[in-house]
């Protein structure tokens, strides 16, 4: 089984596009691949977890991840999923979170030289200019596909301001910059980020055909989009929050303690999912703990728990739960 047809059994694929192509480059260890992340918060949460593991998944593989760090785009916000505009931030406070992004990150992934690319958007974004970028890439985009864009469908129902329609095309752009500039093929997001993925591959074939002295793209698409599924409850509402609010990867906002105890107590029914999406226990072992029964799911609760919480806090020692 390769790298791919196991993120496939872990449940981990979504959405792809050019399957045949993804499976081929993953598997061979040859995608140079990136996930984006805006600095909202001083903090990672358990809603970035699945990326980093997934990063890490197939940096082990041979792959080579590109975390890009979302100091320009944050200027914005991102819509997806939200039926509120988000806060603004100063930009001061975007550059000390990213500043923390950056040594939680340094825990999960290997930036040795050779390995691991971590990069920020606002190194070009910020000096874009609004008419040059319009010019450049506006033709690209058509308004009617964009909004008919799930990833403005909340946003839709309140209003959606002009800042954030700008997101999609910000995204877009870091796409097309990343592959023009390192070679990146592909972007993986959660599937609330599709649409804009597909925004990102769209630009660069037009770029690309645009560029081509025959006007015509070249024989393999230039650029890819892979999905990962949400961590997501029973009823639908994305996973890492509590009463306090968010599950922090960051001891000093969300303890070891706190951390272990919000895995321990899952819903029965999200054990095996949580253990194929957030583990690196063989699936053997996943399907084995999964179909635990009764009192017993308990013990596979605490599994989980335990090896969520050791790869989070590396410099921890706890000791090791059998079964």
């Amino acid at each position: 089984m390769g790298i791919y047809e196991e993120l496939q059994a872990r449940g981990l694929v979504k959405q792809v596009t050019n399957e045949p192509e993804i499976r081929e480059m993953v598997n061979a260890g040859k995608a140079k691949f990136y996930i984006g992340f805006d600095c909202t918060a001083d903090s990672l949460t358990a809603g970035h977890f699945m990326a980093l593991t997934l990063m890490k998944r197939l940096q082990m593989a041979g792959n080579q991840p590109v975390a890009l760090i979302g100091g320009g785009t944050t200027m914005i916000g991102d819509p997806s999923g939200r039926t509120d505009m988000r806060k603004m931030l100063t930009k001061e406070d975007i550059d000390h979170n990213a500043e923390c992004f950056k040594r939680q990150m340094e825990r999960f992934i290997d930036f040795g030289e050779g390995k691991a690319i971590m990069l920020n958007n606002a190194d070009w974004l910020l000096d874009l200019n609004y008419v040059d970028l319009l010019r450049e890439v506006g033709a690209c985009f058509s308004v009617n596909n964009m909004l008919r864009a799930k990833c403005y469908e909340q946003r839709m129902e309140k209003g959606l301001s002009f800042l954030e329609f700008n997101y999609m095309i910000m995204q877009a752009y870091d796409f097309y910059m990343l592959n023009k500039k390192y070679g990146c093929k592909v972007e993986m997001g959660g599937d609330d980020q599709w649409s804009n993925i597909l925004a990102g591959a769209d630009l660069i074939r037009r770029k690309k055909i645009a560029e081509s002295p025959d006007g015509v793209i070249p024989a393999k698409d230039p650029a890819f989009g892979l999905t990962f599924t949400l961590l997501t409850t029973s009823d639908g509402k994305k996973m890492g929050k509590t009463m306090k609010g968010a599950v922090w990867l960051d001891p000093k906002k969300t303890t070891p303690y706190e951390f272990y105890q919000y895995w321990r107590n899952i819903e029965d029914g999200n054990v095996e999912r949580c253990l194929g999406l957030l583990t690196f226990l063989p699936m053997d072992e996943v399907r084995r703990l999964g179909a635990l029964e009764g009192a017993e799911i308990n013990k596979a609760k605490e599994v989980l728990a335990y090896e969520i919480t050791t790869v989070s806090y590396t410099h921890l020692t706890l000791p090791r739960i059998r079964l």
